[in-house]
């Protein structure tokens, strides 16, 4: 009897299985179809030279584009401006969007008019924005002459090597800030009141209360926050497109390894070699998510 109940569920289970990848099946092709295949069709193709003008062709050349890769000097300028670049607005726009999602979670008055007012600049497409702070970077232009009124320097910011790349950092800060305020807002009303009465009963202050309850409650939404703007800003390439007009000027200042892929793939058509520089960037984003990973971790074991 028993015996033929245990057969009775493993036949049942292996319907309800079948049943389920049956539904599945759109979805994993179109998934296969789109996603999964060229994925592979781009690991290949990094090992190789594809020749796409004329008849299209493709020849093996083992590692010779990421030996190219280490000898190219564009590369590591790019490299090294993507890495200022992360290393500056990652950081500063999570504690911003900290400072805002605190300040908002607050008894203020007027505080959804200023969720509003905050958000605005994430729902804003990011060639307007660029547009935008291009007018207000002119010589001429908003900061230039806010500059002047309080008697400080102004600078050449679409022209100048020294702080054509800042300007970015400032309106990427800006308008990506906000998007991570919301996450933080939403996760700050999630902590139990309970606490901070309890925290409140004990004396304690409210630096206290944002260093032992709040922020070690944040953890795992900081962790994806600090994910999600590593790979955001490793992936920074409209706003430099368009401050440079697809050069990364002056002086490669503004290059980043995005816009420095587009250049290969499709102006250069070396299309092997800027795979090769994808798979680079991937394995740059896998690495930094696992780091991260492991310091949350631990973090939260002590």
């Amino acid at each position: 009897m028993t015996v033929s109940i245990k057969g009775r569920w493993r036949k049942r289970s292996f319907e309800d299985s079948w049943s389920g990848y049956l539904f599945m099946t759109p979805t994993i092709l179109i998934a296969s179809i789109f996603l999964i295949l060229p994925i592979i069709f781009a690991v290949v193709l990094a090992f190789q030279k594809v020749q796409l003008l004329g008849e299209v062709s493709y020849r093996f050349t083992g590692l010779k584009n990421f030996v190219r890769m280490a000898q190219d000097d564009r590369v590591w300028i790019a490299l090294k401006n993507t890495a200022q670049y992360v290393a500056v607005v990652v950081p500063i726009q999570t504690v911003l969007a900290l400072a805002l999602a605190l300040i908002l979670n607050s008894q203020i008055k007027g505080r959804s008019w200023f969720r509003v007012a905050f958000f605005l600049p994430t729902v804003t497409s990011s060639a307007v924005l660029t547009l935008i702070f291009m007018w207000i970077y002119n010589s001429n232009g908003l900061l230039n002459n806010l500059l002047s009124l309080v008697h400080l320097p102004t600078y050449n910011w679409l022209g100048d090597p020294a702080v054509a790349l800042k300007g970015i950092m400032i309106m990427n800060i800006w308008s990506t800030a906000p998007l991570f305020m919301v996450i933080y807002l939403a996760a700050l009303q999630d902590i139990p009141d309970s606490l901070y009465e309890a925290a409140t009963l004990d004396g304690a202050s409210r630096w206290e209360k944002l260093l032992h309850i709040t922020i070690p409650f944040l953890q795992p939404v900081t962790f994806f926050v600090v994910v999600m703007g590593i790979i955001g800003t490793f992936q920074l390439f409209d706003q430099s497109y368009i401050f440079s007009a697809g050069s990364g000027g002056p002086n490669d200042s503004t290059l980043t390894i995005v816009l420095l892929i587009y250049q290969y793939a499709f102006k250069s058509l070396d299309m092997g070699y800027a795979l090769a520089l994808t798979l680079m960037l991937a394995a740059i984003l896998m690495i930094s998510t696992i780091i991260q990973r492991t310091i949350f971790k631990e973090e939260r074991l002590d």
